[in-house]
């Protein structure tokens, strides 16, 4: 399995940094990857995230991003032991999503060592606790804004809200969010590319961290997110199905 990492991008204008972050999406307990957010075009890659996650960490991810998939399309976390076992069995930071709606919630994650909690529909549905969890753990709060055709969509993908992306964003950094995570629906699972116009209007427009997801596939790929300005990169199936491979990352980087 190839791993996470932190790359070096030259771009003529001045080194580019960029961090890669591995993926790890739970449903029913195994790792797995979605197409398009179809819980109906499910891939298992694994039957134990907890060994997917110290495979990453053996290899050299600096962070690992992890989505509970049941708890997203549910509304409240589903698989919170294997979350637990993870944070507390990694010594990399983990950050994760789907399905937390609670501050009590949040308090309860960062206790069990997760680094940073994503809220996504939480954030559209209850703006207020946006502003409160910010308020207190701002460093460890991220809004997950997920489109599809530039509407933001919710409830693990599955709502679409009619609410434009950029104008989401500017509502959460009037809440308090320094740090995004921005994915294409339309584009995540599908190794085609990341949707690079949105991204870059996004980080040209609030002027804060921005994560991209959906569409990485390869070594180009994390050089235009990093010439535009992206602070990292959540990959999931290409590194899975080893499309980016991180030795001929290095050796291109050399």
């Amino acid at each position: 399995m190839i791993f996470g990492h932190k790359y070096l991008v030259f771009d003529g204008k001045g080194a580019g940094e960029i961090e890669l972050i591995p993926a790890i999406d739970i449903r029913r307990g195994r790792c797995v990857r979605l197409y398009q957010g179809d819980y109906e075009q499910e891939t298992v890659f694994s039957e134990s995230p907890v060994e997917v996650a110290l495979e990453w960490q053996a290899m050299g991810a600096p962070r690992v991003h992890i989505v509970d998939l049941d708890g997203a399309a549910h509304g409240e976390l589903v698989n919170l032991d294997i979350i637990t076992e993870i944070a507390s069995t990694l010594l990399v930071p983990v950050q994760l999503g789907g399905g937390i709606r609670d501050l009590n919630v949040i308090e309860q994650l960062l206790r069990a060592g997760i680094d940073r909690i994503i809220l996504g529909t939480a954030a559209v549905e209850n703006p207020e606790l946006v502003s409160e969890a910010c308020r207190l753990r701002s460093e460890s709060i991220i809004v997950g804004i997920d489109t599809w055709q530039d509407q933001v969509a919710t409830h693990g993908w599955q709502r679409r809200t009619g609410l434009k992306a950029i104008d989401f964003a500017r509502q959460m950094v009037e809440r308090g969010v320094r740090r995004f995570v921005c994915t294409d629906i339309s584009r995540d699972g599908t190794l085609t590319e990341p949707n690079l116009t949105a991204i870059g209007e996004l980080i040209s427009e609030i002027q804060l961290p921005v994560v991209a997801a959906g569409g990485i596939a390869k070594l180009t790929h994390l050089e235009l997110l990093s010439r535009i300005g992206a602070e990292g990169a959540i990959i999931g199936k290409a590194l899975y199905t080893g499309n980016i491979n991180l030795k001929e990352a290095l050796a291109a980087l050399s």
